[in-house]
């Protein structure tokens, strides 16, 4: 179910557009952070603001969006643009936030910040989802949560916190209220058998899943 309060902001990592992107992108409304409106015209889709410093958009790429409305910050500034554009999506009412491009890309430092900013803003009551199209990521915190993977296709529970009380279903290698440390390689490369349920105690962590990858069946 799609709505207005769902937004994607496209992010400068990268993306490879599959079915289950195209799905995440049903009825969006989109923003793009700097170099991520690069997203935009493979997507077919027209952000409603363009959001950063513009350091890192492609040469022609202003040019092409020269209409889409921009909000310019100065490159010295205490946030980065993925940060802003997610800011900018809150403010006009999302709940639901598709955070398109999260992965790889030429700034480590920017995807795992990501990473990270996703679990805080699932701690803030937002329904949360990353995506490059090969991996997607959501959020673990305590209560429980259901996964609609492909049967054989990798995933990982990669914790950010000690955590307590993990359980998972629908795995290859299942958990029953497992208490993971932090740091621990545990819960890394697991095997979807369908959709998984996670369940979790206390803690913070990702699921992170590549949904075409069935390496480890």
């Amino acid at each position: 179910m799609t709505s207005n309060s769902t937004f994607a902001v496209l992010l400068g990592g990268a993306l490879e557009i599959d079915d289950r992107v195209l799905t995440l992108m049903q009825g969006v409304r989109v923003i793009a952070a700097d170099g991520g409106m690069r997203h935009a015209q493979s997507l077919g889709v027209l952000p409603e603001i363009w959001v950063g410093d513009f350091d890192s958009t492609p040469d022609g790429l202003s040019e092409f969006h020269a209409a889409t409305p921009r909000m310019p910050f100065p490159a010295e500034k205490n946030f980065t643009d993925g940060d802003l554009a997610i800011e900018q999506a809150i403010e006009r009412g999302a709940t639901r936030l598709v955070l398109v491009g999260s992965f790889g890309g030429p700034r480590t430092d920017h995807a795992l910040s990501h990473l990270l900013q996703a679990v805080t803003l699932a701690e803030r009551g937002f329904d949360v989802v990353l995506t490059s199209g090969l991996e997607e990521a959501v959020p673990l915190l305590p209560g429980s949560r259901v996964l609609d993977l492909p049967a054989g296709s990798l995933f990982s529970v990669v914790a950010f916190t000690a955590l307590t009380g993990l359980s998972l279903a629908g795995a290859k290698y299942p958990l029953d209220e497992a208490d993971i440390a932090f740091g621990a390689s545990r819960t890394i490369s697991n095997v979807a058998e369908g959709p998984v349920t996670a369940s979790l105690g206390s803690g913070r962590a990702l699921i992170i899943a590549r949904p075409h990858d069935f390496s480890g069946a």
